[in-house]
């Protein structure tokens, strides 16, 4: 039963706080500033500001590059895009000291008990917003080093719980030295894998060289494969029993140590049923092969089996003798024409579950790669690679440890297709959005990215803007073509965050952002809004979005016009009664601005 805390005195609350504080917790526990964290949710409104002069292409744009801190990004992308990303990769600060990076990857506060406080709430409120734009079937990719992946590990499980898919490793660098006092290289990092219940990577191509139709089956071509299964006869028993082929009446042992796969009609217990068929029916079928030529014996007495079986001059599977003195009803093989080959199955390509293999966990080097088996898994740069390409694009080094292309396409590659959303709220140098632009250059596909950066201005160093002169400036080179190198083509909108406090929302939000965030919740792309038009339109797929800055006649003549010639109308107004009073129409729903953005706002962005 709770406590009722209203009959307690100061005293008592006091030293019920001070018990509950000391109290032992299971999992990853941090300092966690309540009061501030509310504030920082509750008390503004985030809004963006499009640049036209730093977006790229033509609209309508795709694509979307964010500048700003990536939690007020997460707060309004809640609002416009919960539920749609298939695909979130981040590469975010590892809490190793670095000072170059804004939020100075050193999250530790001398007053935290635990030194890792700031940094796991810093990702804590990050991957709960991330966790509600993920699609049913999406996937949280991220990367990180040894030293803190099981704080994140943990962190993510707290957050995504059930969704802990595993880890990809991969090699960062090659031949490097140990740079601990216990001698150990530590060249490898690894991408944590979170999905929903509906996802699953795309898969490596199989070989089917083993595959081939000798026999002009019209069940197309085929393969044999093993028909026993890793139990012992004494934990399947019923899966223990001779094998006949019923054309020679030659009979097969069993493998005391590996018992048939499928079960026979003769062990079925009266309604059983079994996942798949019987043994007899595969054989009506023609899917269990027996062998042609092969040694035939027959022991017409038990002693004379016996001999045989203490000589080892039995059917054998590999240097496993199938018939031993110890196994039950050794008489039964008495008389009997035993067959000392195996029988195997016949396996059609046509009935594979899957027509790829599984990813693997373990991401080849490239330059280990010749001596890997082709399709064993992806194949990857180390940071190096990374790094060569940047200074290809800019001629110059605007970013430390860039993670290589091949990797980040890689995962894109796996994790996505046709349409699918892709996010990088830690974009950095835009990797991602290259991986992307190269994916739908690859497979026709029209992916889109989000990419959200922040500027990484210091006090000693105002000017700088990871975002606009490093993340934009080579995904714009990238879309046009860099060193003969021919452009992918795309397109992205520049935006920018900006806080606006929540008292003065009604009255301050421009109408050019209420416009942004329309599109973005409705089209999924953006225009730029257009000042001299009385009514701005998107056409989405079952109906036209409209928003009304003003209400005059005009204005009022206008969208007469539009209801004629559209079948449904979703009509955003800061006056929606008074246009309610002008058109009595079914096909027409007024919503209030900037009412609905601040509510879906509020219900998507509380972390």
């Amino acid at each position: 039963m709770a406590d009722n805390y209203d009959d307690y005195s100061r005293e008592e609350l006091l030293r019920e706080l001070r018990l509950r504080d000391r109290r032992p917790r299971f999992g990853l526990v941090w300092e966690r500033k309540e009061i501030e964290h509310e504030k920082a949710v509750n008390d503004d409104f985030v809004a963006l500001d499009f640049d036209p002069d730093l977006s790229c292409g033509v609209a309508p744009y795709r694509n979307l590059i964010i500048e700003g801190d990536n939690f007020d990004a997460l707060r309004y992308l809640c609002m416009t895009h919960a539920g749609k990303i298939k695909c979130i990769y981040i590469d975010p600060p590892y809490n190793t000291g670095n000072r170059d990076f804004i939020y100075n990857d050193h999250f530790v506060d001398k007053e935290d008990s635990y030194r890792h406080s700031k940094w796991l709430e810093f990702m804590y409120r990050r991957f709960v917003l991330a966790r509600e734009l993920l699609s049913e079937d999406g996937v949280l990719l991220v990367s990180m080093n040894d030293v803190n992946r099981a704080k994140l590990e943990l962190l993510l499980d707290q957050v995504l719980p059930g969704m802990n898919l595993g880890s990809i490793v991969w090699r960062n660098r090659q031949g490097s030295n140990a740079d601990q006092d216990c001698f150990l290289s530590v060249d490898h990092e690894h991408v944590l894998v979170y999905g929903g219940p509906g996802f699953q990577f795309e898969g490596l191509a199989k070989s089917y060289e083993m595959y081939g139709n000798r026999d002009n089956d019209p069940r197309g071509p085929w393969r044999t494969s093993d028909l026993t299964l890793g139990f012992s006869y004494k934990e399947r028993p019923n899966l223990y029993y001779p094998l006949i082929d019923p054309k020679t009446a030659v009979h097969y042992p069993p493998n005391p140590d590996r018992i048939w796969v499928y079960a026979s009609r003769d062990r079925l217990k009266p309604g059983a049923r079994v996942q798949a068929k019987p043994m007899e029916e595969f054989i009506e079928l023609g899917q269990i092969i027996f062998p042609v030529e092969q040694r035939l014996e027959t022991w017409h007495t038990l002693d004379e089996l016996l001999v045989a079986i203490d000589k080892g001059d039995v059917p054998k599977s590999g240097k496993t003798p199938l018939l031993r003195r110890e196994l039950p009803d050794l008489e039964f093989w008495v008389g009997k024409e035993i067959g000392f080959g195996r029988p195997a199955f016949k396996r059609y390509k046509a009935d594979l579950r899957n027509q790829t293999q599984p990813l693997s966990s373990w991401i080849t080097p490239k330059f280990e790669a010749k001596n890997i088996e082709q399709g064993s898994g992806l194949v990857s740069g180390t940071n190096q690679e990374g790094a060569k390409l940047l200074s290809e694009i800019f001629d110059d080094k605007r970013f430390n440890y860039p993670k290589p292309l091949s990797l980040i396409s890689g995962l894109v590659a796996q994790a996505t297709k046709g349409n699918d959303i892709v996010l990088d709220f830690f974009a950095g140098s835009g990797t991602t959005a290259h991986a992307v632009l190269n994916a739908n250059q690859i497979d026709g596909g029209e992916r889109q990215f989000i990419m959200v950066s922040c500027t990484e201005a210091m006090p000693d160093a105002p000017d700088k803007n990871l975002c606009r002169d490093v993340c934009a400036e080579r995904v714009r080179r990238v879309v046009s073509g860099f060193k003969n190198k021919k452009g992918t083509g795309s397109n992205f909108a520049y935006l920018r965050t900006k806080r606006l406090p929540a008292e003065t929302l009604f009255s301050s939000i421009p109408h050019e952002a209420i416009w942004t965030a329309l599109q973005l919740i409705h089209a999924e792309s953006l225009s730029p809004y257009v000042t001299d038009a009385l009514i701005q339109q998107a056409v989405v797929e079952n109906s036209t979005v409209l928003y009304l800055p003003n209400i005059n006649e005009t204005v009022l003549q206008s969208l007469n016009a539009v209801c004629a010639t559209a079948s449904t109308l979703v009509v955003y107004t800061w006056q929606p009664g008074l246009l309610r009073q002008h058109f009595d129409d079914d096909r027409l729903s007024f919503l209030p601005i900037p009412q609905f953005l601040v509510d879906r706002f509020g219900s998507g962005s509380k972390a």
